[in-house]
């Protein structure tokens, strides 16, 4: 059995016992979250999507909060003299994906 989820603006598809990292949500470690907007749900040949999902969610805990690789990007113009180099780290939750309730 397996879920399509939405979250931050990308979809993930979650099994329970699965680890997944998402876009940071508010918690501490050991707190449990609970996804409600599930696109898809599928349990062997049965497929469920669409508005049959009303009642659909998907329960994890917070496993941990952290930030992810750095991320260089440069710019550059050639001719003139012009580089500019700056970082970027973005932050992230990791789920650890408990139940399935469809």
């Amino acid at each position: 059995m397996y879920a399509v989820i939405e979250t931050g603006g990308k979809q993930y598809r979650v099994a329970p016992g699965e680890s997944i990292e998402v876009e940071t949500l508010t918690g501490d470690v050991g707190a449990d979250v609970e996804f409600d907007r599930v696109v898809a749900v599928v349990d062997g040949d049965s497929v469920k999507a669409g508005s049959s999902l009303g009642s659909a969610r998907v329960k994890g805990t917070i496993a941990a909060q952290g930030r992810g690789t750095k991320t260089i990007v440069f710019k550059f113009k050639r001719k003139k003299q012009y580089k500019r180099t700056i970082g970027h780290r973005q932050n992230y939750t990791r789920v650890q994906v408990n139940e399935i309730v469809a």
